[in-house]
This record gives C-alpha cells, structure tokens and sequence, in this order.
C-alpha cells in the first residue's frame, strides 16, 4: 500500500520531476563544456587601477613579448635576412652554341675575314656578360651584395659584378662603339636577345635554412620573474612593466594548465551553475507561472542555453578569435519571438555569465556583449517586419565597433592600433544574425510555439480556414473581424501581446462552421432552427461550436497557443438564454447541460478575448447604442465575467480590466455612433 502511494506521489509530482533531472542534465553538460585547465583568478585591464590584493609572483615565470612584439621582430629578421643565389653553368654552354648559330646566319652575307672579326668580338661580349653571372633584372638584387653559393663556399660579389639582361641595349652601346662594330649594333642587339638566358637563381634551401636560423634565434621573453617578486600593489595603474609581468603571469597559467581538474574546481564549478540554472527556474516559477508549468518552454530555454554555451566553447577550441564573429545576440532575439523581451534579457545575462567561464577577458566580453543587447530595446515593432530585422542588425554592428573602438581608446589612449580584421569579425556577426529566422521557425516545428511572424501569416484573412469561415458563416466571420479590432486594441493598452490576441479573436468561432444557421448572426432569413429543438438540444449545439473549433484547428496545423483562444473564450459560463428557457419550462434539468466545457481564461490574452467577444456579440441586441447603453452594456457584461469567477486563472489585475472597459467602450461608440442623414 505504501509502495502503491509514493508511486502516485510521484506521479503527482511528474512535473517537477522532470524540471529537477533536465536541471540536472544542464548542469553536467555545461559544466563538462567549461575549460578544465587553471585559470588566472583576477580581471585587469590595461590603464585601469589593480582593484585586488598586492599580487606577489607565486612561481618563477618568464616575462613574455606581446604577439605583436613577436611579428614585428620576425617581419624585421624576414626583410634583413640574406637571400642566397647559385649560378647553373649549363647554361652558358647552351648560350655559346645557340650564339654561333645564329651569328652565322645574320652575318652570312659579310666577307669571312670580317665574320670572323664580328664573332669572336661577340663571345668576348658572352665571356663578358657571364664571367661572374647573369641576372634577367637588376630588380631581383635587393641589396648591394649578392651571396653566391659554389660547392660548399660562399662568395660574396657586389651586385655591379653582374650583367642584367634587361639593360642589354646599354651594355651593347657601351661595348660594341669602335668601329666596324657599332655598325652592327642592331644586329648584335637581335642575336643577344634571342639567344641569352639568366643563369643566376634563388637558392630556396640555403636561403629558407638561413631565414629558419635566424627566427630561432628571436628571444620571445624579456627576462625572469622569482617567485615571491611583487608584481602589483592594489590600486597602482596597470601600465607598462607592470601591465607586461601580469599578461606574462597569465600566459603561465594557460601553458602550465593541467587537463586534470582539481575537485575543489569541480565543486566551484557546480555550484556556480547550479546557482545560475536555480535562478532560470526561480525567475520562471515567481515571475512566468504559466512557463514554468509548461516543460515545452523550461525545454526551450535549456536548450538554448546549451546551444550558445556549446557553440562559444567549441568555437574557443578551435580559434578564441572567431568567437567575435558568434551572433550571441541571436539568443535574445529568439526568445523575444516567443516570450517577452524583459525575459529575453534576463536569460541572455545568465548565459553571458555562464560564457565568462569560457572566454578570455570574460569582463570585456560580458560588458560588450551585453551592451549591444540594449540595441534591442530600440525595437518596438518586432522581428516579423523585415526591415526592422536589418535595422536591428545594424544597430549591433554599430554598437560592436563603437564598444570595440571605446575599449581600445581605455586601454591604450590611441586609436593607432585598430584591429581591422576584429571589425571583420563584427560585421560576419551581423550577417549570421540573419539566421534567427530558420532558428525561430526550427523552434516552431521542434517545440510546437508560434512566433510573431507566424501569427502575421496566420492573421491573414485569405488564409484557407478563415476563407472558409468567411464562406459558410459570413455573420460569424463578420463577428470574428469585429472582436479581433476590440481585442487587439485592449491588449496594446495594458501591454499584452496584441498580436497574440488579433489572431486568437479570427479563429475563436471557427466551430460555427459546422452548423452556421444555428447561431443567429449568419440567419439571413426569421426562420430559427432552434424553434425545432429543445433548450437541452440547442444548448448542446452551441456548447459543441468550441468542441468542433478545436478539432478543426488541429486538422489544420492551427498552433496550441491559438487553440488556447477557441478552448477558453466561453470559460465556464451559462449559455443563459436557453438556461433561462428550460428553467421557465419547469422541467427538472442539470446546470452542467448549460454550462460550457471550460477551461476558464488562464492568461490576460485569452481574458482579454472572452470581454472582446461577449461586449461585441451582445451590444448587436442594443436598440438605443447611445453612450450611456454601451457604457451599461460593458459594465455589465464583465461585472458579471467577474462574479463568475472567468479571470480566476488570468495573470490581469482590476487596473487592467478597467482600462479595457473604457477602450471597449470607446470603440463601440465608435462603431454605433449616429451618422448625419444624407438628403435623397
């Protein structure tokens, strides 16, 4: 018997349960994705004081050169390094046959005695021009000496000790300006060019040896730390030695970081996120009830978390660079497509902190991050415009470069050290933001919600059902149109999700479809079908157009959010006319057969439409639609919502009801208000 009642106990308890092991399971994920290695334990920054304790060194370290430092020295040993050069003596032995040859033929007609003259003064040029070696432009000397590789030796020639194939025309003048010869400059001029070829190269081996010498030779470090060496005292600007000793001292930390994790880390570990998924849940359950009850939406939320925190660490593993470029401020967007921004926000902060752990310089990126967040609060019309989605992704470019250029300014005074490809970075970020649409609709189809861009498709009156509607019961959709003006209006004035409610006021009656001539506003005719039937039979009818709305969203993919709006915009209440009839007849009879299935409203948008519905449906029996009529009908109408206890269950306070009361009214008068007679 026991047994049997602790397993109802929990099963009563089926809920919470499952809160507790996916808390559970959030944790252990995130805290498996946090990095193992020891972490430097304190934040500075550069031209800020030390706001901690006087650190003293707690081991000998090495005080380590900036990166940059490092890629200058490398850049300045790259430009001083020697390139060496080698001489293929194949070639000239390929010149001095292809030159007879060719000299032969241009000087055929010339006497041989002559000839002979002309050929050898031509291989006195050739001996010439590559006695130490020949270069195809004097462009490829960068400096004044040329290294020479020959065998083991090298030798070191000036570069005017080389001949330049590109300043053959000169050497030819210079050369060859006695007579006969100079007659023959032309001449020569074409053979030479035809025939010479470079025959001194680039030694890659020897010269990439020498440059691979020369970078190992790079100190990267400017000297030694003892331990026990005061590095800071508390409060003194971090700037210079004293900037470079605690950037070194944290480099230590990453090099000499074990992959073993200590369990007194593990423990802190835990509880820190135990304590940040703690207050998701507590936020929730004080301030979101509903949320809370639904583990669809706790689902979503962990999920998304994960989702973030997974992507920054992975992406930390592979390049810390490239975490500029996560669209983190894609995870309040999300959530604004689903909840409230204000909740947005406060799941974002939670897993910006959880991100710190991640990081480096958490600080800097939580501050970052977290202030290009409030570019949201910028939108005021929502995500499903699609102007305003790249207006939004503009503005977090914006914010990124400006939040980017105003740390530089901090740390360094100078604005000489932008980092351009982190502003590439930025602008990558803002393009990725564009996928919080497939991630939106992804999280529709997975979590079964609907998003605001899905409600504008769904509050389109060509839509297949609310056609249909239109079609079969035109009074019915006439209403519908009526009730979604009303209700939209009322949620703007208490802030409630107007959108929500526009769309939930067009599908509240699509039940009536089913028998449209039993509901008065589609009888075109005084035939009543209800004069046939029992008040029993009638109220049955009428009671079953929420039961058939229902079954008929869900064949059509209506979402449950909407379906929430048929379920609940009668509540629990009489069907009063038919009430009062039976109750005249004196036949013996159950409320319950006039009463509706329920649920009651359990948010302001579903209390919102049930005022909406019943206001507009009977202010069409007013025959007097004066101020004072409406004011009497609305008043009445939600005093006795009220007293039936239909907003028990709906987070909406008296404030909120009366501000609703007086924009139904003022609508009302609006609708009814007397017209000036036309003449005929």
């Amino acid at each position: 018997m026991k047994i049997k009642y602790f397993w109802y106990k929990l099963y009563a308890k089926q809920n919470l349960l499952y809160k507790f092991l996916l808390a559970i399971i959030v944790m252990a994920v995130i805290v498996f994705l946090l990095p193992k290695e020891n972490k430097f334990s304190y934040e500075f920054q550069a031209g800020k004081p030390w706001l901690h304790p006087s650190l003293y060194a707690p081991f000998d370290f090495t005080l380590k050169k900036t990166k940059e430092e490092i890629a200058k020295e490398k850049q300045f040993v790259e430009d001083q390094s020697i390139t060496y050069f080698f001489k293929d003596t194949t070639v000239i032995v390929s010149v001095k046959k292809n030159y007879y040859q060719k000299a032969l033929s241009y000087f055929a007609s010339v006497d041989s005695a002559q000839q002979e003259k002309l050929l050898q003064k031509g291989e006195e040029f050739l001996k010439k021009a590559y006695r130490n070696g020949a270069f195809y432009s004097s462009q490829e000397i960068t400096d004044k000496e040329v290294s020479l590789v020959e065998g083991n030796e090298v030798s070191v020639f000036s570069s005017t000790d080389f001949f330049f194939l590109n300043q053959l025309k000169e050497s030819l003048y210079s050369f060859f300006k006695e007579k006969p010869f100079v007659e023959y400059i032309d001449t020569y001029y074409a053979i030479f060019s035809e025939v010479m070829l470079p025959n001194i190269f680039v030694n890659e081996y020897f010269t990439q040896k020498a440059l691979d010498e020369n970078l190992k030779k790079i100190v990267h470090s400017y000297g030694l730390i003892k331990k026990g060496q005061l590095i800071i005292e508390k409060g003194q600007l971090v700037t210079g030695d004293k900037l470079i000793m605690l950037t070194s001292l944290q480099k230590e930390y990453t090099l000499n970081s074990s992959d073993n994790i200590t369990i007194i880390s593990l423990i802190g570990y835990i509880l820190v996120v135990a304590m940040l998924v703690s207050m998701v849940l507590l936020y929730l359950y004080h301030f979101k009830g509903e949320m809370f009850a639904n583990n669809n939406i706790v689902t979503l939320i962990f999920v998304t978390i994960l989702l973030f925190v997974g992507a920054v660490s992975w992406t930390a593993s592979v390049n810390v660079d490239y975490i500029s470029a996560l669209p983190i401020c894609v995870f309040p967007l999300v959530m604004k497509a689903f909840f409230d921004l204000r909740l947005g926000m406060f799941l974002y902060i939670i897993t910006l902190i959880l991100i710190g752990f991640i990081v480096p310089n958490s600080f800097q990126y939580i501050y970052t991050n977290a202030i290009v967040a409030g570019t949201l609060l910028v939108d005021t019309k929502g995500l499903h415009y699609r102007i305003n989605l790249f207006l939004v992704i503009t503005y977090i470019v914006i914010a990124y470069i400006i939040t980017y250029l105003c740390h530089l300014m901090i740390a360094t005074g100078t604005l000489d050290n932008i980092h351009y490809p982190t502003i590439g970075l930025f602008i990558l970020n803002g393009f990725l933001i564009l996928f919080v649409q497939p991630l939106t609709y992804l999280y529709e189809k997975i979590f079964g919600l609907v998003s605001n861009v899905s409600l504008l498709e769904l509050s389109d009156t060509h839509n297949k059902l609310l056609r249909e509607l239109a079609e079969k019961a035109p009074g019915s959709f006439q209403h519908s149109l009526q009730v979604s003006n009303l209700a939209e209006a009322s949620a703007l004035a208490i802030g409630a999700n107007a959108m929500l409610v526009r769309v939930g006021a067009l599908y509240h009656d699509i039940g009536k479809m089913k028998n449209p001539l039993y509901f008065t506003e589609n009888q075109k005719t005084s035939v009543n079908p209800h004069d046939e039937l029992t008040p029993i039979e009638s109220a049955k009818i009428i009671k079953n157009h929420v039961i058939d709305g229902i079954e008929l969203a869900r064949q059509n993919n209506i979402p449950d959010r909407i379906i929430d709006f048929i379920r609940t915009h009668h509540g629990n209440s009489l069907i009063y006319y038919f009430y009062k009839k039976q109750l005249d007849s004196g036949e013996p009879f159950s409320e319950e057969d006039f009463r509706y299935s329920g649920p009651i409203p359990f948010s302001k948008e579903t209390a919102i439409l049930m005022m909406s519905d019943s206001v507009e449906a009977a202010s069409k029996s007013l025959v007097n639609p004066d101020t004072e009529a409406i004011s009497l009908l609305v008043e009445n109408i939600i005093r006795k919502q009220i007293e039936e206890k239909q907003f028990l269950n709906a987070d909406i306070t008296f404030k909120d009801i009366e501000k609703i009361k007086k924009v139904l009214k003022e609508k009302l008068f609006n609708i009814y208000h007397l017209r000036i007679a036309y003449p005929k």
